[in-house]
């Protein structure tokens, strides 16, 4: 045989035992994939001593990993099915941690403070189940920002007691389109069962008020459930909150130009007579309801921020310490502590710019002048009717006067 062709030769050998390697390999893996062998590379086997060191616990935390607009509120929530929690961590961005708190079963945790506008948080949580397997899971998302989002400066304040007149108003900082979904989320009720209805007087601002004065004595609770509420279009509100205020004594002031005297009321009945002095005939004072909504022992008025000038575009008046002054109207009416007058004014003339004086001493620290008289026996939220000045009734929205409407044109302000 010729070296070529044992050559040859070998090499068909050796291809022949290639293939039968070959052939005995592929053999020998179907047999184990068929369950004939007993080997513990099996898949089946691999898959199923993985599940028997996997945890049952099954953890949820909201929002959703990547989510934006979140609440600041309720949204931020770690749950537990088929197990317990262990611990859970939640941090701002920048590592601030938030503390929270579990609940008494451990299957679930939420903040114990209300979160930050346009912040991102980081949740991570550790569950364990029956067998002591422990779980993890991760989140990320980020609070809704200011521009997105809206809310309510209301008044009274929590806690407060107020007079019969007194409103509840909500003004919005945001123009709000979606005005029944936001007023849905407000509720006003009374401890005396009167109907509360809201008007709107504009796309910012919502006074809530029953037909006729409050009842003397009861209690009013304002709830905002404004949370997630979509005021306009990407602008959700962020509010969850109830507050509470009671209504004082029954007290209505009458102030009458023509006759120069405010009869002071408490129940229907006239505890103490006034002299007062009103707008002069140029400058006269709004007539109507008007209720007080701010009291200051002294305040300084400047007829320039009213519209009062002289010839050099200064103020006709600049009183740096009027006495016993409450406001009545957002554009500068009061009825307050006049010492610069003379004692015979009161009664007698009208000299004012528009506002209602009562006589009073210098620096108001005098309790026996009709002003302090006056001032310590009002709330905010009392009713003073001013009559017979000749001048146009006040305008509801003007100041926290919408009980110059009836109830019907009220009503008609309600978007639901």
């Amino acid at each position: 045989m010729t070296d070529s062709k044992r050559r040859r030769g070998l090499m068909a050998a050796s291809a022949l035992l290639g293939g039968v390697l070959v052939l005995s390999a592929c053999s020998d893996g179907d047999a184990k994939a068929s369950g004939s062998g007993t080997g513990d590379t099996s898949q089946a086997k691999v898959d199923e001593a993985a599940a028997k060191k996997s945890s049952e616990a099954q953890i949820t935390i909201t929002p959703k990993d990547g989510s934006d607009n979140a609440s600041i509120n309720n949204s931020a929530a770690v749950k537990v099915a088929k197990g317990t929690l262990t611990a859970v961590t939640m941090t701002t961005e920048n590592g601030k941690a938030v503390t929270g708190t579990f609940s008494a079963d451990h299957t679930s945790w939420k903040p114990g403070t209300q979160l930050e506008r346009s912040t991102t948080y980081k949740v991570a949580a550790e569950a364990k189940d029956s067998k002591g397997l422990v779980a993890h899971e991760n989140a990320s998302f980020t609070t809704v920002s200011p521009a997105n989002s809206f809310i309510g400066t209301y008044t009274p304040d929590n806690g407060t007691t107020v007079g019969v007149g007194m409103p509840v108003s909500i003004n919005f900082d945001k123009a709000i389109t979606n005005k029944a979904a936001v007023q849905k989320g407000v509720t006003v009720t009374s401890s005396s069962g009167q109907e509360v209805v809201c008007h709107w007087f504009n796309a910012n601002r919502m006074d809530c008020r029953p037909e006729a004065y409050w009842k003397e004595g009861s209690t009013v609770t304002l709830k905002l459930n404004l949370d997630g509420v979509e005021g306009a279009s990407g602008v959700y509100g962020v509010q969850q909150k109830t507050v509470t205020f009671h209504i004082g004594r029954n007290q209505v002031s009458y102030v009458d130009a023509k006759t120069k005297q405010m009869k002071v009321t408490q129940d229907g009945k006239v505890v103490k007579t006034i002299p007062i002095s009103a707008g002069a005939p140029e400058h006269t004072t709004y007539e109507g309801q008007m209720v007080i909504s701010e009291k200051f022992k002294q305040t300084r008025m400047n007829g320039a921020t009213v519209g009062f000038t002289d010839d050099d575009g200064k103020g006709e008046y600049d009183i740096k310490d009027v006495p016993h002054a409450m406001r009545l109207t957002t554009s500068g009416t009061f009825i307050h502590g006049n010492y610069w007058g003379a004692p015979s004014v009161f009664g007698n003339v009208n000299t004012s710019h528009g506002c209602v004086g009562l006589q009073d001493a210098k620096g108001a620290k005098d309790p026996n002048t009709p002003a302090a008289w006056f001032y310590d026996h009002s709330l905010v939220g009392d009713v003073v009717v001013v009559q017979n000045t000749g001048d146009k009734t006040v305008s509801p929205d003007n100041g926290l006067n919408g009980w110059n409407m009836d109830w019907a044109q009220w009503k008609a302000g309600s978007a639901v």
